[in-house]
């Protein structure tokens, strides 16, 4: 039997969809971080070169904040986790005393990231290797693109993941006291 021309190049294309979609599937189910999982340590340089261990702030309500000076909508973010730091550092939460903010910094220049914090009047923890995408911290989170955070409770368990402006200010509202 001969197949005409064009039905043998639906016949592949038809064939090609379900290989597309597990790829697709394979992809997507990449391995990270659920809600439920013990968020894992940091420790990193902060800006005077003291290694800082996220697990220092136990008991309090702390964003991890993924960012870089040369990621724009990061640098925009940081105005508004000015914001909310100052509405919520002293908070009474459910699972924690005050909310923290822990900045990782993917930068692979000091003078940038020391710039930008200034400039920002960031007065959180900040911290980075200063490694770029090559940092051993921005693979054990899986991080795929940035900015890029997670929110974990006073027990250091993950409650939410990626969350920015108005939605982390509700969530943050609903589990204060």
């Amino acid at each position: 039997m001969v197949i005409p021309l064009a039905t043998r190049a639906m016949k592949s294309k038809i064939l090609l969809i379900p290989f597309c979609l597990i790829a697709l599937v394979s992809f997507s189910q990449t391995p990270g971080l659920k809600i439920g999982d013990k968020a894992p340590e940091i420790r990193l340089p902060n800006t005077t070169g003291d290694t800082i261990a996220l697990s220092m702030l136990r008991g309090k309500i702390v964003l991890v904040d993924f960012w870089a000076t040369w990621c724009a909508p990061c640098v925009e973010e940081q105005a508004e986790l000015v914001k909310l730091y100052t509405k919520y550092k002293t908070a009474h939460f459910k699972s924690g005393e005050g909310f923290e903010i822990y900045g990782v910094s993917l930068d692979n220049k000091k003078t940038a990231w020391l710039n930008q914090i200034s400039k920002q009047k960031i007065v959180w923890t900040q911290v980075s290797d200063l490694k770029y995408w090559s940092s051993p911290v921005a693979k054990t989170y899986n991080i795929q693109e940035l900015p890029f955070n997670v929110l974990i409770d006073g027990e250091g368990t993950i409650i939410a993941t990626n969350l920015h402006g108005s939605e982390l200010d509700k969530l943050l509202a609903q589990f204060t006291n």
